[in-house]
């Protein structure tokens, strides 16, 4: 059989994302020109999103192993050892592109193959979270942006049956041409039974499970590694079409048959479709695959062997069985209403075959495809340096309590009940601490312990210096996992960036890269998966260096861990760790004064993690009946934010050597938790003998958020600000 060849033309060749030079590498492997549907299969392969050619040197040096891990980076998701023969198993990645062009499906599908790359080694999935970055509120797109995306999370998460328990959602200009929807998903899986992608078995059986084949998100990959331009709507037919109800049925059906020893290796097809679970099942392998392209199910006619092999349909699985099992495998998949196809099998040939029609559509070697696609060394260079701002920088503020409602109402800060109402955060019955807090925690099904989960980033720390943005990131994760009692394990990451081929970009992404690498060593706390998401720009014009993070804890029993509100009046108020009203970078400048100015404040990792340590055994022996971690708008707006969920009040006074009031209230000095107690001598005590800072700040107790020497302001009323902005700003009326 002969391969079809048609001339292909620079301006092909273009429109596939190679640059010349990677154009001539493929001519130099194949000694040929490829066919149309070989140049789609090297596209996808090679594409940003596919092979982190730019990315792939700075990620190997992150830290990925512990004694805990039991798998890192590389397969579909990180797999971490909870004890008692548990494993959970997570990861996080992006739909920024699809979820700008069509919102709703461009979301949905997000949270689909995100369910997928975890329930595909075998796991459960029981939580899903999601960090979602918007433009400014008053640009004319922000609103339908914002309405479609939490629509789409919310109806696939929703019919899909897993509980949406946390994320953040935040606002900025430098999201106005690209948003960012960066889905998490957490599993559940027996630590001794954990499914890989790596092929085995020559003249094993290749059998595609699940939806049918059709047109939609064809070169998603593709355009998922480019800029936006002017003509991004045109985009649309690359957004995949989701439907969570198949989604619900696969996860049934991989379960049931994971439960018999039938699968030698499995692979969902995201990103690039089969062609991508295809060549990195038998890449891993190191073996071949042939597939037979007229036997996989199709739901459109005349579909050609470009279009099977690069449509990113959703809700499919690709399974290499056991010799013998493919009947049991077929009637568990028929009884779920799903389709069965056997399209292939492994050979030892190491090569992709595909052939339609009798026809050879394409033969490819599949080690170059997966091993030999460009690695760049981008050139970079280091973000200037800003400078500091001095509290002296910046007027005193005459009505500090004034500027706290500002703060708590504002777009970053205001309530996101709105949105998280939207998402289904109890079903499975397991769900412990809801959206609102630190983190989310999630109990293991008929055991008393847990998972506590949280996602965190503060671009504008990134932006104005990468390196100590990059360990904040990190360390907030930390924090908030501590916050509520939980010994943090590890990490996923979704790095977030503009163009790398621009020495500033790469240089955030390298210096995000060190800074979270200098976090997660100091704080054992290993990245086990990720996703890098770049050429986030459109126009020329890039979003903030956003490298979003997602941190998994544990907690040994659920009964003891605590929340964000004030449990009872009459408990003292302990503030955890130093205080110096560090305004550069903050949102108070932002918010009171107009001023995005100033270096982010320092993290201190050996701080954080004595601190942290120090809190967490403080929650585990009972002294601390309530914990917030001081990020984003300070210590006024943690004690704001603990006096709203409960409805009672606390008076605050400065302890001695305290700076200036305002800059008290709203530094974003780091490492810092604010604990409630009934017995604050034993906290500052144990806080001496462990070398900690801590402080009795107050007292909590009635109606107002009071402070010495600024006033007072009734919790109603910061509430009220509060929970306005976002139902208002959506009906339209902010």
């Amino acid at each position: 059989m002969t391969l079809p060849n048609a001339k292909i033309s620079p301006e092909t060749v273009a429109q596939h994302g190679f640059t010349p030079d990677e154009y001539a590498r493929v001519l130099r492997i194949l000694d040929r020109e490829p066919t149309m549907t070989e140049l789609g299969i090297f596209s996808v392969m090679w594409s940003e999103h596919c092979s982190y050619k730019s990315s792939k040197k700075w990620l190997r040096t992150l830290p990925t192993q512990a004694p805990w891990v039991i798998c890192g980076p590389g397969e579909n998701a990180g797999v971490i050892d909870i004890g008692d023969g548990d494993a959970a198993i997570f990861k996080m990645e992006s739909h920024n592109h699809p979820s700008f062009i069509e919102p709703y499906q461009g979301a949905a599908t997000g949270v689909g193959g995100i369910l997928r790359d975890v329930f595909t080694m075998g796991a459960r999935p029981v939580a899903n979270l999601n960090a979602l970055r918007f433009g400014r509120p008053d640009h004319p797109k922000t609103r339908y942006l914002v309405s479609g995306v939490v629509a789409g999370i919310g109806g696939y998460g929703n019919c899909v049956g897993v509980p949406t328990v946390g994320g953040e959602v935040n606002f900025h200009p430098a999201y106005d041409g690209n948003i960012l929807v960066n889905a998490m998903t957490v599993g559940l899986a027996r630590a001794d039974r954990i499914f890989y992608s790596a092929a085995a078995g020559p003249g094993n059986n290749v059998v595609y499970v699940g939806a049918k084949t059709g047109r939609d998100g064809i070169h998603g990959a593709t355009m998922a590694s480019a800029e936006f331009t002017e003509d991004s709507e045109a985009k649309r037919p690359t957004v995949q079409v989701g439907d969570p109800f198949t989604e619900k049925l696969l996860i049934e059906a991989c379960l049931e048959l994971m439960n018999e020893d039938a699968i030698v290796a499995i692979q969902d097809m995201g990103a690039a479709g089969l062609t991508s679970s295809s060549v990195e099942m038998a890449g891993k392998g190191g073996l071949g695959i042939t597939l037979h392209l007229d036997r996989v199910p199709m739901r459109e006619p005349g579909m050609s062997p470009y279009e099977i092999m690069l449509s990113e349909s959703q809700e499919r699985m690709l399974m290499i069985l056991r010799p013998g099992s493919e009947d049991t495998a077929r009637r568990i998949f028929e009884k779920w209403e799903l389709n069965f196809a056997v399209i292939g099998e492994v050979t030892e040939s190491g090569r992709l075959i595909l052939q339609m029609d009798g026809a050879v559509a394409a033969d490819l070697p599949v080690g170059p495809l997966v091993d030999e696609a460009p690695q760049y060394d981008r050139p970079w260079v280091a973000t200037p340096r800003r400078p500091v701002v001095a509290v002296g920088d910046v007027p005193p503020n005459p009505d500090p309590l004034a500027a706290l409602e500002r703060l708590v109402g504002c777009p970053d800060l205001a309530s996101r009940r709105w949105v998280w109402e939207q998402y289904d955060s109890t079903v499975m019955a397991d769900t412990v601490q809801r959206p609102g807090g630190d983190a989310a925690v999630v109990r293991v099904h008929g055991k008393s312990k847990g998972l506590a989960i949280t996602t965190d980033c503060t671009p504008r720390y990134c932006q104005a210096d990468p390196v100590e943005g990059g360990r904040q990131a990190v360390a907030e994760t930390w924090r908030n996992l501590t916050a509520v009692g939980a010994r943090p394990l590890a990490i996923t990451d979704n790095m977030n960036f503009g163009n790398p081929e621009k020495p500033e970009i790469m240089g955030q992404f390298v210096g995000c890269i060190q800074g979270m690498g200098e976090a997660c060593k100091a704080l054992d706390y290993p990245v086990v998966s990720g996703n890098v998401s770049l050429y986030n720009e459109t126009e020329g014009r890039a979003i903030l260096p956003t490298p979003a993070i997602g941190g998994v804890g544990i907690i040994d029993d659920v009964a003891s861990c605590v929340r964000v509100a004030f449990p009872a009046e009459g408990q003292d108020l302990v503030l955890i760790g130093r205080t110096e009203g560090w305004l550069g970078c903050s949102i108070y400048l932002r918010e009171v004064f107009g001023r995005e100015t100033g270096a982010p404040p320092p993290v201190d990792l050996a701080a954080e993690r004595r601190n942290g340590d120090f809190v967490r055994d403080l929650i585990l022996d009972g002294l601390a009946t309530a914990c917030h971690d001081c990020s984003d708008g300070g210590l006024g707006v943690a004690v704001a934010e603990m006096a709203m969920a409960s409805g009672i009040g606390a008076r605050l006074t400065l302890p001695d050597g305290a700076p200036r009031i305002d800059a008290w209230l709203f530094g974003e000095d780091q490492a810092r938790y604010l604990v409630t107690t009934r017995d604050a001598d034993a906290v500052l005590a144990g806080a001496v003998a462990a070398g900690v800072p801590a402080a009795r700040i107050g007292t909590t107790g009635g109606g107002e958020l009071t402070v010495d020497g600024a006033g007072a302001i009734s919790v109603d009323r910061l509430r009220t600000a509060h929970e306005r902005w976002f139902p208002a700003w959506m009906a339209g009326d902010a």
